[in-house]
């Protein structure tokens, strides 16, 4: 078993494998125990002092557990993407220990990055979402058994179940850190295989339901419930079709209403969360607009296609702004499409890691990520999508956190400074000149005034903004550079100053520097700055 730091209960998991291959009829052992604990030093001296009935060995960090893994006949482990990768390639069973697997809930790093931004929003969600069933109501009575792998099935894992100790442990940190929470429900539940090749029959929604009423009755507080993960169109791993999904919204409407029935605030009903397909999505928002069943529509972008792709490739597609305007197509023509229906609903980006298939590390992990990240925060803003929504927090290589150490990647403290300084009124904006140039600005948050953030493509050129309609008072300049100038840098430089945690994991202050405003601000190559023009006066904005 490995896993190291996040992976869960190890030494729990270890006393118990420790009894189980020990049999004590014929008092000997039954089975060998080998345990990876990474760079946990503490985990690694604990279980050493353990008196083991069976041969035991404990393991640091290990660079080539593809050894280790030829050798067992089991491996237990978090859900890290190439240990589950190397495991199927192999035939190897492997059963994953934690259903939150790399997120050790009490990391000050993690604590701390979500309570920076006072109030964020947290999906629960992905791929394996539609395949789990959820250790409440009836289910209550049956084991709860977490995922296994297995190559034969839809999604490579036999289904698994959320225990309730963990959604009770994933609520208690979601009250510490002032987290607002998007739960993707199990939509495939009670499904069968039709002969279009789709996912036909009325969604089973007993399972969620009782998770629903189990959360409403404990108290807990959800932002909104989410149906289904890429289920819409022509699917990824599966797809249902758009009348049974939009039923299906309107049973899951129907379910949030009696169980919040005299909130005076119930969580959003939202949907489809799949890839963007005009025609798909029009006849979506048309079957459920007359019932209101439908508060936040979502759909996932990966601008840069997949994460395999080479290192060089994928920073071209960032610096390519041809590239970075292409999904203007999707934010418009979802927007048109919604305000031509009447609905209520409002638009969101409910999955965007730049990379899909986990994305590439060194790149979607790495200053060169903010370009794409921050520019795609400014355009879909300025086509009224309400909120962009970052895979991943943690996991994969397109991480806001490192998935191992919790230290904040480049893209992090871009998030947070669109958080901390641009406001939800949207300004029309133009840059007159090179289009290697890109720029955004809103209504400051939370003083007066606007921030405008600007993004600059040329390696080689310096480019000195001017901005129109601006006055001599002093503004406030945050310039973020990569370290070392090197675009593959997983430290950022904010004027000039590495931003780093420190030994008790609290997040740096961004203080930005103040700046004569009778001067254009100056953008260096491969940069980006946010300015903060206090005294602009913008009639939006008063």
């Amino acid at each position: 078993m490995g896993g190291g730091d996040g992976m869960g209960p190890v030494k729990k998991t270890a006393m118990a494998l420790g009894e189980s291959l020990y049999d004590g009829s014929q008092r000997k052992p039954i089975g060998q125990l080998i345990v990876i604990c990474g760079r946990n030093q503490t985990l690694r001296s604990t279980l050493q002092l353990i008196q083991w009935k069976i041969p035991v060995k404990i393991w640091g960090f290990e660079r080539h557990m593809e050894k280790w893994m030829g050798a067992c006949d089991c491996i237990i482990t978090k859900a890290g993407p190439g240990t589950i990768a190397e495991a199927l390639i192999r035939g190897l069973p492997i059963i994953l220990n934690d259903f939150i697997p790399g997120q050790d809930l009490s990391n000050p790093i993690l604590v701390n990055a979500l309570k920076a931004f006072s109030t964020i929003r947290l999906r629960l969600g992905g791929t394996k979402q539609d395949n789990v069933i959820y250790e409440t109501g009836d289910h209550g009575l049956q084991p709860c058994i977490p995922f296994v792998a297995n190559a034969s099935n839809l999604f490579g894992f036999n289904e698994g179940c959320l225990p309730v100790s963990r959604w009770d442990q994933l609520n208690e940190f979601f009250q510490k850190t002032s987290a607002q929470v998007i739960f993707g429900l199990n939509a495939l539940n009670g499904r069968v295989l039709m002969q279009d090749g789709s996912l036909g029959g009325p969604w089973n929604h007993e399972n969620a339901k009782s998770l629903i009423r189990y959360t409403a009755d404990k108290g807990y507080t959800i932002y909104g419930w989410e149906l289904g993960n890429e289920l819409s169109g022509k699917g990824i791993k599966a797809r249902i079709g758009v009348a049974q999904y939009a039923a299906d919204l309107i049973s899951l409407k129907q379910v949030v209403d009696e169980i919040y029935q005299g909130n005076p605030v119930k969580p959003l009903v939202i949907a489809p969360g799949g890839n963007f397909e005009a025609g798909w999505y029009s006849e979506f928002i048309d079957m459920t607009k007359g019932s209101s069943s439908l508060d936040v529509i979502t759909h996932h972008m990966y601008i840069l296609g997949s994460g395999n792709g080479t290192s060089d490739g994928l920073v071209e597609k960032i610096l390519n702004s041809s590239v970075l305007d292409k999904p203007a197509l999707v934010f418009s023509c979802l927007r048109d499409i919604i305000r031509k229906s009447g609905t209520g609903a409002t638009a969101w980006v409910g999955e965007a890691g730049g990379a899909h298939h986990g994305g590439h590390h060194l790149v979607t992990d790495s200053f060169v990520s903010s370009l794409w990240y921050l520019d795609q925060l400014g355009m879909s803003a300025s086509y009224d999508t309400k909120s962009y929504c970052r895979q991943s927090l943690i996991g994969g290589n397109y991480g806001l956190l490192d998935t191992t150490t919790f230290r904040p990647n480049p893209d992090y403290y871009s998030a947070l400074l669109w958080h901390q300084l641009m406001g939800p009124k949207v300004l029309s904006t133009s840059f007159i000149g090179t289009k290697n140039i890109r720029a955004y600005s809103h209504c400051a948050r939370p003083s007066k005034g606007i921030t405008l953030v600007l993004l600059n493509l040329d390696p080689n050129t310096t480019t000195h903004v001017t901005v129109k309609g601006s006055n001599f008072e002093q503004r406030e300049e945050y310039h973020l550079t990569a370290g070392d100038g090197n675009l593959h840098s997983q430290t950022m430089l904010l004027n000039g100053e590495p931003l780093n945690v420190n030994s008790d994991g609290c997040i740096p202050a961004l203080t930005p520097n103040k700046v004569d405003g009778s001067q254009p601000i100056k953008l260096a190559p491969l940069s980006i700055v946010f300015a903060h023009f206090r005294y602009f006066h913008a009639p939006a904005c008063l």
